[in-house]
Order: C-alpha cells, then sequence, then structure tokens
C-alpha cells in the first residue's frame, strides 16, 4: 500500500508549503467536476486522506515515528493483543479505534420514474427531466467553510474524533471509546461554515435534464446515469440517477415483444373483391394488400416496422388483423342486391332462414324449369 507521502508525490521531509500546494494540483485534477470517473473518485478520497494527516503536526509526527496515523504502529494500545479485539467489540476498546470520520462523503443513488409515448419507445427521443436533488454548494466548491477559511483541528479530541471515558462495569473500571460530541467524530470544526450551504458542502436545487430515451425501450427498462445522482456530502462524489421507463398506451397499436399489431376494419366488399389499403405507421404511410376472399381474422405482416430490439439489433414486424364489416341499414335496392348475390352463390333466405343449397337442388330446379 503506499504512503501518504507516495499518494501526494512528495518526499518525508517535504515541507507543509509543498504538502499543501501538491494537494491543490491532486485535487484539482482528480475533482469529481473535472474528472468524474469512479477511479479519479477512489483517488480523490486517498488524496484528501493523505492531506488531513500529514497537514496535522501532530498526527504527521505519530505516522513518521509508527507508520501508523493513530499513532500505535498499527498495534491495539491496550496490551491484550488479539484479545483487544473482543473487547473493543463490547466495551469500545482503547487506542485501536477508527480514525475520524471524513466528511467527504459519495452522494446516494436516485430514482425517477418517466412516461413516454409509444412512437418515443419506437423511434427514441428526447426526454426532458426535472428533479429536485443535492448539487454541490456553488459558494464553497464543496469545502463546507466560507471562501477563504478551512477547517481546525477538534480542541477536545485532537483530531482523533473520539473521546475517552471511564464506566464501571462488572469487570470493574474500564475505558470506553465515543464519538467526540464538539466535532461529531469529524476530528476539525469549522469555526467558519459556508453561509450557503451551512457547512454542508451542498444544498438542494431544482434542476433540468435532457434524457435520451433509446429506440426499443419498454415499461420497467431502467436507464443508468452516472455521476448524475445526489452530490456528495463535502465535495464528495455524487451517486448515479437510474430513470425507469413506463410506455403509454396507443389508440391504435399495441405491443407484443418486439411486435407491434394492430386492428384493420375493411368493408365486406372489398374483402370480398380484393383491394389496396394505406395505414399510417411510425415509419409513415404503408399499403396494405388485401387479398379477395380475406376473412375476418387474417393477418397481414409487415415485417421490420416493430420495435427495435434493445439488445441486439433489428426491429420486430408490424402484424395487420383484419376485420370485416357487415354492411348494416340496407336500403332496397342495396338489399335485392345482396339477395340476388345470395340467390347466385346458391344462398337462399325462406322466411328468414337461411338454407345453402347444394349441387343437385339447383340441377332439380333447372330441370323443373
Amino acid at each position: 500500500m503506499a504512503t501518504h507521502y507516495e499518494t501526494l508525490g512528495v518526499s518525508q521531509d517535504a515541507s507543509g508549503e509543498e504538502i499543501k500546494k501538491a494537494y491543490r494540483k491532486l485535487a484539482r485534477k482528480l475533482h469529481p467536476d473535472v474528472n468524474p470517473g469512479e477511479e479519479a473518485a477512489e483517488r480523490f478520497k486517498a488524496v484528501t486522506h493523505a492531506y488531513e494527516v500529514l497537514s496535522d503536526a501532530e498526527k504527521r509526527r505519530n505516522y513518521d515515528a509508527t507508520g501508523n496515523e493513530n499513532g500505535n504502529g498499527g498495534q491495539g494500545g491496550n496490551g491484550f493483543g488479539g484479545f483487544g479485539d473482543i473487547f473493543d467489540q463490547f466495551f469500545g476498546g482503547g487506542g485501536g479505534q477508527a480514525g475520524p470520520r471524513s466528511r467527504t462523503e459519495a452522494g446516494r443513488d436516485a430514482l425517477v420514474r418517466v412516461q413516454v409515448s409509444l412512437e418515443d419507445a419506437v423511434k427514441g427521443s428526447v426526454h426532458p427531466l426535472t428533479l429536485r436533488t443535492a448539487v454541490r454548494c456553488s459558494v464553497c466548491e464543496g469545502t463546507c467553510v466560507e471562501p477563504g477559511s478551512h477547517p481546525v483541528t477538534c480542541e477536545i479530541c485532537h483530531g482523533s474524533g473520539h473521546i475517552q471515558r471511564p464506566v464501571r462495569s462488572i469487570l470493574g473500571q474500564m475505558m470506553t471509546v465515543a464519538e467526540c460530541p464538539a466535532c461529531q467524530g469529524y476530528g476539525t470544526t469549522l469555526p467558519k461554515p459556508c453561509p450557503e450551504c451551512s457547512g454542508a458542502g451542498r444544498v438542494a436545487e431544482t434542476v433540468e435534464k435532457s434524457l435520451r430515451i433509446p429506440a426499443g425501450v419498454a415499461t420497467g427498462t431502467r436507464i443508468q446515469l452516472s455521476g448524475q445522482g445526489e452530490a456528495g456530502p463535502g465535495g464528495g462524489p455524487a451517486g448515479d440517477l437510474y430513470v425507469e421507463v413506463e410506455v403509454e398506451r396507443h389508440p391504435v397499436f399495441e405491443r407484443e415483444g418486439n411486435d407491434l399489431r394492430a386492428v384493420l376494419t375493411v368493408p365486406m366488399t372489398a374483402a370480398a373483391l380484393g383491394t389496396d389499403v394505406s395505414l399510417e405507421t411510425f415509419d409513415g404511410a404503408k399499403d396494405i394488400s388485401i387479398k379477395p376472399g380475406t376473412e375476418s381474422g387474417d393477418t397481414v405482416s409487415l415485417d421490420d416496422l416493430g420495435v427495435p430490439r434493445l439488445r441486439g439489433g433489428g426491429r420486430g414486424d408490424l402484424i395487420v388483423e383484419v376485420r370485416v364489416a357487415t354492411p348494416r341499414g340496407l336500403d332496397e335496392e342495396q338489399r335485392e342486391l345482396l339477395e340476388k348475390l345470395a340467390e347466385l352463390r346458391g344462398e337462399s333466405f325462406t322466411e328468414g332462414k337461411f338454407e345453402q343449397r347444394g349441387l343437385m337442388s339447383r340441377l332439380r330446379d333447372k330441370l323443373r324449369g
């Protein structure tokens, strides 16, 4: 593991000014606003922690002497070796506690839901997004203090973030470790907290974003926007923003997987004689050929006019179901024409009852005539 000096890129005898200069240079390079990558965020945390140790005279002396910033060479201060860990778990323990908390933390992930039309799901679109979230304070830039000010070492815990208190137990008087009430465990206090964010390093704002909806999304699809969630406290990297999509119903088309389905109603005469019908699709007007003798329930498939596959490429089909409309409200002339057609086809209606006349019965009628 790299030492704090190696992390900052300075020698062990570097002056305080050299350490500060090296930290500022690296912080500008690795700051999440400039370099939003996950690796840069981890390095930013390491650089910040190294500076917190080496910029404090007492911590630096302990670190130089023991190689451990707690000043005990990495061993527990109670002298019991492995037993010290057990006592620490139950009673808090002595010198083996963790160091001070960092004010810099990663922001939380956020989840929002958006509704898009079926056409947007097929074609893809850019969707406006408005949300209330935490953003880095523009006044202090996440430092939590007024510009020109800086945190100071806590006078109560001397930068450790913890204090020791004697307590009585069945084993006698023991020392317990608690979070420092003066600095809340940070090891530093803010004599001049930023007036804009009250020392949090972030503020709540309503932000506007443009969300690209890829072609092929379905209800339940989640889109991940890395680093666009809530900003972290103390200038920490932002979390991720997840957008869950809900596709609205369409008055004409219904989605089945990557296929689209539609119902086309045609007159009885068009179904019997055959025709071409123009249908408006998401890809413009398309002609559909209705073959002579088409019946209700027959389908016509238009290839590659369905929904694009979100992964793998290609598109589904547009499947059109034909429904034949039965004519209603016939006038006398129309009724006579249909009756004539029925007679020519060997179909008759006697007292409202349909009869399908076969070849032999029609032959007998001709012989009688």
